[in-house]
Formats: C-alpha cells, sequence, structure tokens
C-alpha cells in the first residue's frame, strides 16, 4: 500500500465578498481533487493548533507527526540544512529576507517588491561575504541565498557557541519558544536584535546579528545591483530581515523506522527539504521553481512515478497558492490551485491505482488573501483510496470539509499517526 501525501502550501482561506463569500479553494475549478473527495474522508486540521499562526517550518514540522513544540528548534538550522550548508550544534542559522529600507530603518518592502531575480541575489550575497567582516566577537559568516528574495545566514564562533535565544530583526514575525509565529499588527522597522535570556552566548549572538544587519546594510545600498534596479524603476534590496534563529539541529525521530516505511520528499523549497532531510526521508532531485506551476507539477508526477515502486510513501509538497495568498491575490490563487488540479493531479490518478494508494491533501497552513498573511485557521483535509468509504460531498473546499467524517484535528501532529494506520488497512 502506497501513500501519497500532498501539501499545498498555503491553499487555506477565507469567504471572500468578491468571491460571493467563498475562497479561492471554493471557487477553483478542482474536479480531480472534488473526486478524491467525494470518494474518500474528508475535515479540517489546525496545524499547530488553535490561537496558532505557525510560519511555514512549524507548521510542516507538525504536519509529518512531530510536535513542534518538543522539536522544533528555529527555522533558520532547517534552512540551512536544506539548502546544503553543513551545520554543526552551536552554529547560529538565520532565515533571512532581502528587503527594502526606507528612511529611520523603515521596511518599505519585505521582499523587495517580490521580483529580485536569482542572479541578483547572487551577486548581492558574494558582496555581503567579501565585505561585511564581524569584529564584535571571533566569528566568520556565511551568507547564501535561496530562492528570488529568500536567503540563510550562518554565523560560526570561533571561540563560545552562540545561542538561538535572540529576537527577529524582522518584525512581521516573533517567537513563541522555538516556535515562529505571524504578528499582523507589527509596526514594519527593522528591529534590533535582543538577547532572550541573560546568557553570554545570547548576548554575543544578538550583537553580531546587529552589526551584520548594518554593515551588510550599508554594502547593499551601494552595490551596483541596487543601482541597476533603482535606474529600472524597482526596489533596492538594501537591507537584510532576520528571523528564527536556531543553534541545535532538532532531534527528529527517523520516520521510517517509526512507522516501518519508506519516505521519499519530492519538494523545492529549502524549509522543506531541510525537515525531510532530517526526518530521514529520501530527497528527490528537483530544481527551484521554475516561475510555470504547471512544469512544476508535470516534473513532479514524472518523478514520482519513476520512483513509485522503490518506495512506500511520498511527501509531495507545491508551493503555488502561497505567495498569491500574501499578495492578496484571490483570483490568481484560484487559478493555480485548479492549475495543481489539472496539471498534479490530472496527471497522477489516471496513472496510478487507487485501490493500492492512499491520497491525502491537504495545506501546511491557511494564508487569507485579506491578510496577505498566515492565519491560524484550520486547512481542508481529505483522505482517500484504498476502500475507503467516502462522505460524499460534491466540492474539495473549507466549507465541504467542515461536515466530513474526519470531524477536526486540533493539532497537525494527529495526521501522519492516522495516515499510516490507513494504509494498513485501518479504517
Amino acid at each position: 500500500m502506497k501513500l501519497i501525501y500532498v501539501v499545498v502550501d498555503g491553499m487555506g482561506d477565507l469567504p471572500i465578498r468578491d468571491l460571493r463569500n467563498e475562497t479561492p479553494l471554493g471557487v477553483a475549478e478542482t474536479p480531480n481533487m472534488d473526486n478524491l473527495a467525494k470518494n474518500g474522508k474528508t475535515g479540517l486540521m489546525y496545524t499547530v493548533g488553535k490561537g496558532i499562526a505557525p510560519e511555514s517550518d512549524v507548521a510542516v514540522i507538525s504536519i509529518l507527526g512531530y510536535d513542534p513544540f518538543k522539536y522544533a528548534t528555529g527555522r533558520g538550522i532547517l534552512e540551512a540544512v536544506g539548502t546544503g550548508i553543513h551545520m554543526k550544534n552551536g552554529d547560529l542559522a538565520l532565515r533571512c529576507n532581502f528587503a527594502t529600507l526606507g528612511r529611520n530603518w523603515e521596511i518599505i518592502d519585505r521582499r523587495a517588491g517580490r521580483n529580485l531575480t536569482t542572479e541578483e541575489a547572487t551577486q548581492l550575497s558574494k558582496s555581503i561575504n567579501k565585505n561585511v567582516k564581524l569584529q564584535s566577537y571571533p566569528a566568520d559568516l556565511q551568507f547564501k541565498n535561496t530562492i528570488g528574495h529568500r536567503a540563510v545566514l550562518v554565523i560560526r564562533s570561533r571561540e563560545k557557541k552562540l545561542s538561538s535565544k535572540i529576537t527577529n530583526t524582522d518584525p512581521s514575525y516573533s517567537r513563541m519558544g522555538e516556535l515562529g509565529v505571524v504578528d499582523t499588527k507589527a509596526e514594519m522597522i527593522v528591529k534590533k536584535c535582543e538577547p532572550m535570556d541573560n546568557s553570554d552566548e545570547a548576548k554575543i549572538s544578538a550583537t553580531l546579528v546587529n552589526e551584520f544587519t548594518e554593515k551588510s546594510h550599508k554594502v547593499l545600498e551601494d552595490d551596483e545591483v541596487n543601482k541597476r534596479r533603482v535606474a529600472e524603476g524597482k526596489l533596492k534590496a538594501n537591507v537584510i530581515l532576520s528571523r528564527d534563529a536556531g543553534h541545535l539541529l532538532p532531534n527528529f525521530f527517523n520516520i521510517n523506522e517509526k512507522y516501518n516505511v519508506h519516505f521519499a520528499c519530492l519538494a523545492d523549497m529549502p524549509v522543506e527539504r531541510g525537515i525531510s532531510q532530517i526526518a530521514g526521508m529520501h530527497l528527490v532531485d528537483l530544481p527551484p521553481p521554475s516561475g510555470d506551476l504547471k512544469s512544476d507539477c508535470l516534473l513532479r508526477v514524472k518523478k514520482l512515478l519513476e520512483l513509485l515502486g522503490s518506495y512506500d510513501c511520498f511527501y509531495v509538497h507545491i508551493k503555488g497558492p502561497d505567495e498569491p495568498g500574501h499578495d492578496g491575490k484571490f483570483q490568481l490563487k484560484s487559478q493555480l490551485i485548479a492549475i495543481i488540479d489539472k496539471h498534479f493531479f490530472g496527471e497522477l490518478l489516471p496513472k496510478i491505482n487507487l485501490s493500492d494508494c492512499i491520497v491525502c491533501v491537504t495545506a501546511d497552513h491557511s494564508t487569507p488573501c485579506t491578510l496577505k498573511a498566515h492565519s491560524d485557521d484550520p486547512v481542508p483535509l481529505l483522505i482517500s483510496g484504498n476502500g475507503i468509504k467516502g462522505d460524499k460531498v460534491e466540492k474539495f473546499s473549507e466549507k465541504t470539509c467542515k461536515r466530513g467524517s474526519l470531524g477536526v484535528l486540533k493539532h497537525g501532529s494527529e495526521l501522519m499517526p492516522k495516515l499510516m494506520d490507513f494504509i494498513k488497512r485501518k479504517d
């Protein structure tokens, strides 16, 4: 029995007046997911917990079966691992954004217009690594851009180990212990990094991050890449926002050993790849998102079918709808969901035998277009195949899943044990 576990990033949403009080998923043309829902069980799921608007890392940790309050150690170290940086305990890693800074450290745009190219980001990263030297404490830095405006900062001390008990400079996210959570009411000003305890390690780490922020801003402000962007009418990428520091590799149990299966991961973003690697999954080689969601979906189907005989379980992460959710573009979000339905599910389902497979479809979090941020709202969930008795819903949506037989899962970590039961023919 196979498990195909598909997570559509940020798919969940809230009713929108201009969509007749439906959600983008609710109005999207999704005949393939609708059919899975009709012939399977449906429900809703709080991916971390009610009242917690999770960052992607926390949500993915949870929906892969790990209690994030027990296992999460900060997104930064997961991003670093996922982008191929060798990490050891005591190294400090932070998730970063290239952003646009105005006067008095005011943030004009957290993503530098969301049009920073890989070539531009790579050149800016080279400038930072070449010209920024940390002097407040004996330490070295490694700054690496990943995809678009995203990047990772790693600081390695030559003496004392560093600590992730520090606050974010990115005001849009705060910390709840080791968990990164959304702060929708934050003032858009670069924050000073502060120690969260009285240890020398935390104080040194905060000082190093602040030094990096100031020095990298000066380097970026005068870089030729940003001069060209201004000449082209684009926003500068002239400040680095950092968040979710991590200095310990998470002690995940091996997901294959726990459930006696073999997992493969089909994801292209660093944080999901980092989590999956540490969990013990086989990482399928995928290029960064191409900007063509149809092609990205077709590639996943091709890779999955090639490996179908070699692995029991497949975790497939598809990024599409999250970005238009952040940008408030509900029509585009709906269109991207429809593309995923047609070119992932529409291509995959005719080529597999649902009597030998369990297909689960859900999201890692809601990204409501009205909020332009992650929220704590529950996400839709369906589990279909292997003779599962269906709920006979006509449409896969937040509204219909609310009435499904799975009910409402209070925590995302409840889902994976349930899926393991299903593939072992326990209904």
